[in-house]
């Protein structure tokens, strides 16, 4: 292993500084937490009898409180694929926990929304602010004081990041995730999204649409596309929250179920009564929350993560900026291309050597921290890839060679020099955009702006022949405050048929357009949003004009409009559509209203707490 690259280390040390305060509070938080917070043991008689009632045959252990009673928070629905596996894991576990001699009951149950269903339909305003809302239901179900461990089952885009953020006020707590794994692989995804253009352009009927989405998603699991849900596994392994290599091992397996022994059987293990005691706030620190941007980088990761990342640091005490993802992009290689990259899918990557390999080329060349608190062991046992040997679990070296240099890379021979994020800032605000899927002929675009305030408008457009043309499309009154973020993956096929046409195209939005974005420059999360924020003042977004040239460069990181100055102050601002109604999106009201920029999380309650603490 050589020293830690002088840019990584940079960024890190100016994110603990920048930390410092915040950091040292939650740590005392979290060590009174533990030493006079409500426990077990400081029960009131009735209050445990009602947490034991229901135990069966783990009564006499809860009850003593001689052993660990382990939290299972769990989002659990038989609807979502990635999600339905965990029907069964709640009574597996407590088999494996009687195996230890500890117990484990169901602390909670938390929803789970999946962007593939919502999509361009209304209850996509919702899927935001569900992170915050399954971070409230995690609070609430370790709330209980009976337990002394948690493992947490979740696996998709908002719920692990919320588990996270609601996990880490139990951070005294030793905690692990498990997840489920992705679906087998089914029609290719490239073949998917091809099929989905031609029906952009009318050249596919409908059933035809259908029969090629049903291959794809076609059983248990996670989608098998490199987007945010299994970014967030990517992540869980470079922070050390996972039994090593649990990331893509397919449900219904029996490796997968003994991972989840051996997850259950580790937490145990690692109890605030033993000799190797990690607790949660101990293992999310900021070299972890910098290993889990590296991942993101090398991998070429989901961009949703450019707000989830943050929201789960400050969740820690720990501020991170898209300063710092970018500084990082511009020091990490891409060593894997993973669909939407690539033509391969998450199943592929795990073949040709997966995370495995990818943690050992980093440690290897100094690019990711090697000295983190894991649940597992140390970072160097994430550089495997667990087997069966005669039915028992075992690990294995990741392979000193990828098995597939289409879809991975060493650092010595990478897909890119740098990770493919980058930060746009200028007049517009301050934005994110992903280059790892876009050609280099396209990372910058000028051209005429055309502005709509939904992504419906768009499409209306497109199909009128409007936007055959060079044209940088820009949606707004898209942000947390507006209308809960979005993503607008519906748009993706339309602005697709329009760049194969040989236009140059791009997308500027205050929304999201995250990890499944692919070819087309999508330029995000712009910040501040349109919608005038607490102060009255509206975002820059909201100052554009249709046909105002807009320039857009990940080379030199700029997002601007080519508006003289005295012609743009003069403008009056544009006037936000009203909230749209309906599918419960008034009862999220509040989290819009109080919701902070995207660069922080987008989150209305951690603005809410950082105000009290």
């Amino acid at each position: 292993m050589t020293d830690l690259h002088p840019t990584i280390a940079a960024v890190t040390d100016r994110i603990i500084a920048r930390s410092a305060r915040r950091r040292a509070g939650y740590l005392d938080l979290m060590d009174r937490q533990r030493e006079a917070g409500t426990n077990r043991g400081n029960l009131s008689c009735g209050n445990l009898a009602h947490g034991f009632a229901a135990a069966g045959d783990d009564k006499p252990a809860i009850r003593t409180g001689g052993a660990m009673n382990i939290g299972i928070v769990t989002s659990y629905n038989d609807m979502l694929s990635a999600h339905q596996p965990y029907g069964r894991y709640p009574e597996q576990i407590k088999l494996f926990a009687r195996e230890v001699g500890v117990t484990a009951q169901v602390a909670g149950g938390v929803p789970a929304m999946c962007d593939g269903v919502t999509q361009g339909q209304a209850g996509m305003d919702l899927s935001l602010f569900s992170r915050d809302n399954i971070a409230q239901g995690t609070v609430i179900a370790l709330s209980h004081a009976m337990f002394e461990s948690a493992l947490l089952l979740g696996i998709c885009d908002k719920i692990v990041p919320g588990l996270l953020i609601g996990a880490l006020r139990f951070g005294h707590l030793p905690q692990i995730l498990i997840p489920a794994g992705p679906m087998p692989s089914g029609l290719a995804n490239k073949e998917k999204q091809r099929i989905r253009q031609l029906y952009a352009e009318g050249k596919a009927t409908r059933d035809e649409l259908l029969e090629a989405e049903a291959a794809s998603y076609h059983g248990a699991g996670t989608c098998t596309f490199y987007g945010t849900a299994n970014s967030n596994q990517m992540m869980m392994e470079l922070m050390g929250l996972h039994i090593p290599g649990s990331a893509f091992t397919n449900p219904g397996t029996k490796l997968r179920q003994e991972l989840t022994r051996a997850a259950t059987h580790r937490i145990a293990e690692i109890g605030w009564d033993g000799d190797d005691y990690r607790p949660l706030a101990r293992c999310i620190d900021e070299k972890a929350i910098v290993n889990a941007a590296i991942g993101l980088l090398a991998t070429g990761g989901s961009t949703n993560h450019a707000i989830h990342l943050p929201a789960i640091a400050r969740a820690a005490g720990i501020v991170i900026d898209w300063q710092d993802f970018d500084e990082l992009s511009h020091a990490v290689p891409l060593l894997a291309r993973v669909y939407p990259n690539g033509a391969g899918d998450v199943n592929n990557f795990h073949a040709a050597g997966g995370i495995g390999f990818v943690v050992r080329e980093l440690l290897d060349a100094g690019l990711l921290h090697g000295d983190v608190l894991t649940v597992g062991g140390t970072m160097a046992d994430y550089a495997a890839e667990p087997v069966l040997v005669d039915d028992e679990l075992h690990w294995q070296a990741a392979p000193e060679e990828s098995r597939d240099d289409t879809m991975l890379r060493p650092v010595a021979t990478p897909f890119s020099p740098d990770g493919g994020m980058r930060l746009l800032a200028g007049n517009l605000g301050r934005a994110i955009i992903k280059t790892s899927a876009v050609a280099e002929d396209r990372w910058t675009i000028e051209a005429p702006c055309r502005i709509f305030d939904d992504q419906n408008q768009v499409l209306t457009a497109f199909k009128a022949g409007e936007l055959d043309r060079d044209v940088v499309v820009v949606v707004r009154f898209q942000g947390p405050r507006a209308n809960g973020m979005p993503e607008l993956h519906k748009l993706t096929p339309a602005l697709g048929v329009l760049q194969d046409k040989g236009f140059r195209v791009a997308l500027l939005t205050d929304g999201r357009m995250s990890g499944a974005s692919g070819k087309v420059p999508a330029v995000i999360h712009l910040s501040p949003e349109a919608l005038p924020g607490p102060n009255g003042v509206s975002g820059p977004l909201a100052y554009l004009q249709d046909g105002d040239i807009v320039r857009v460069c990940a080379r030199n990181g700029e997002a601007i409009a080519l508006v003289d100055e005295a012609i743009w102050a003069a403008r009056p601002p544009a006037v936000a559509p009203p909230p749209a109604l309906g599918v419960g999106r008034e009862l999220f009201a509040l989290f819009r209203h109080h919701a902070d920029e995207a660069e922080k999380g987008g989150s209305a309650i951690l603005a809410a707490m950082e105000s009290v603490i």
